[in-house]
């Protein structure tokens, strides 16, 4: 009903007013939502700060594209006059994971809004909090009613199912897991709907041994435990060239021992608890099972309880090494603080290796070769590939998988297509029509 209301006459300009006044609430209100995320889902303060400090940047920037979607004109002759115009889709129904709900909420809402269309926004129903904060703040905005939904709720059997059925639903984004997805492609396809899938991945991330192996490093065990883990574009599968290859497993056993695991609300907490009793225990799982295919554990993999551990859900940071391509913890993504370190010997091994994967969302590698940075970087399956940096992700930046790691693209300006059709008129510039039947 919001499409056929104020919202749906509404030019960009005002849209973008809309969005921007958001922004400055949203950065208002930063510091409170970085402690809500860390409470919902035990991610460290120090990260939900960063990641919540930033997130009005790029409401922003997507305000500044609220009045930037025009069409074209189509040449053809003196007869008609062609055109085309972007129209918003509809109806979004926005789905978001509970490893980084506020993130999500920004990647979908963002584009959505800016093309002019409404959205219902369905959270984990692990983590809800965040996203009816967020409710509050576009109310407070003053978006019109019904423009922005918030309905909590869980998926199979739910809010999540019910959306994705709903033939007034005119598209579903969602961030999760991969079945997850086919099963929302199962209830929601009957309708056409237009689909955004952000998957998982197994992201390769390549260390040569011609790069500064002290700032790989850096960049590979952050990406390896941050969120805990929880995260689809960390890369943990690292690739390490022979000649650094001890070098690279010795670091990371040292680093591992280095952080602080505990209390996510403690400032002194590096990483906090799994986010849920099942990411859990699925994690422990994994360990378990690169124990059992003879993977070295190097640091790590086991459950931490006690002291200012309690009963919550902390595992240590852990490290297998001498890890084969075909072992399960090297194919299948456990969204837990689990670092697969794989020898290569050349660049042809490494990105055979890098390619060999169900998955193909994100990808990095360290090089002081910049022929070899393109050349990799040009073969690997992968929708994001970072050279000499990992996890650079920004609102301008295109995001989304190859293979099974999704369809379609979040961020840039990508993304605001995915929220807009394309409509052609043709209008005759003499108003006359041939009677086809006159002779």
């Amino acid at each position: 009903a919001a499409l056929e209301g104020p919202w749906g006459r509404m030019p960009g300009h005002e849209r973008a007013a809309l969005l921007r006044r958001f922004a400055d609430l949203y950065r208002e209100r930063a510091a409170e939502l970085a402690v809500l995320e860390t409470r919902d889902n035990g991610r460290a303060l120090r990260e939900t700060r960063v990641d919540a400090g930033g997130h009005h940047l790029g409401y922003h920037w997507w305000a500044s594209l609220a009045d930037k979607a025009s069409g074209r004109t189509i040449p053809f002759d003196d007869s008609v006059h062609a055109f085309t115009t972007r129209v918003p889709v509809g109806v979004v129904g926005a789905i978001t994971p509970w490893n980084v709900p506020l993130m999500a909420a920004a990647w979908k809402l963002g584009p959505a809004l800016a093309a002019g269309c409404t959205v219902v926004l369905k959270p984990a129903e692990q983590t809800p909090v965040t996203s009816l904060a967020l409710g509050r703040l576009f109310e407070e905005a003053g978006f019109p009613p019904g423009v922005v939904n918030i309905v909590p709720g869980y998926g199979k059997g739910g809010a999540g199912e019910r959306l994705a059925a709903h033939p007034d639903v005119d598209k579903i984004t969602f961030t999760g897991e991969g079945a997850t997805a086919k099963a929302i492609l199962g209830v929601g396809a009957g309708s056409m709907k237009r689909f955004t899938f952000e998957l998982g991945g197994k992201s390769p991330h390549i260390i040569f041994a011609d790069a500064d192996v002290e700032q790989a490093l850096n960049a590979a065990t952050n990406s390896a435990w941050t969120l805990c883990g929880q995260s689809c574009a960390l890369g943990s599968r690292v690739l390490v060239q022979r000649p650094v290859y001890d070098r690279v497993v010795e670091a990371f056993r040292a680093r591992a021992a280095k952080v602080r695991v505990g209390p996510p609300l403690d400032e002194a907490t590096h990483m906090g608890p799994q986010a849920h009793a099942e990411q859990l225990a699925k994690t422990l799982s994994y360990i378990a099972l690169g124990k059992e295919a003879g993977a070295e554990l190097v640091a790590g993999g086991r459950r931490l309880s006690g002291g200012i551990h309690g009963e919550g859900y902390f595992v240590e940071p852990t490290v297998f090494a001498n890890v084969a391509n075909d072992m399960r913890i090297a194919r299948e993504e456990i969204f837990g603080p689990v670092a697969a370190l794989i020898p290569f010997e050349d660049e042809e091994e490494a990105v055979s290796l890098a390619n060999d994967s169900n998955y193909g969302l994100t990808a990095g590698l360290w090089t002081g070769d910049i022929g070899r940075a393109h050349r990799v970087s040009n073969r690997i399956k992968a929708g994001m590939v970072w050279v000499n940096t990992y996890r650079f992700i920004r609102w301008s930046t295109p995001y989304g998988g190859f293979k099974g790691s999704g369809w379609g693209r979040e961020n840039g300006i990508e993304a605001l297509d995915a929220y807009l059709e394309t409509r052609t008129t043709v209008i005759s510039t003499t108003g006359r029509f041939p009677d086809a039947y006159a002779n």
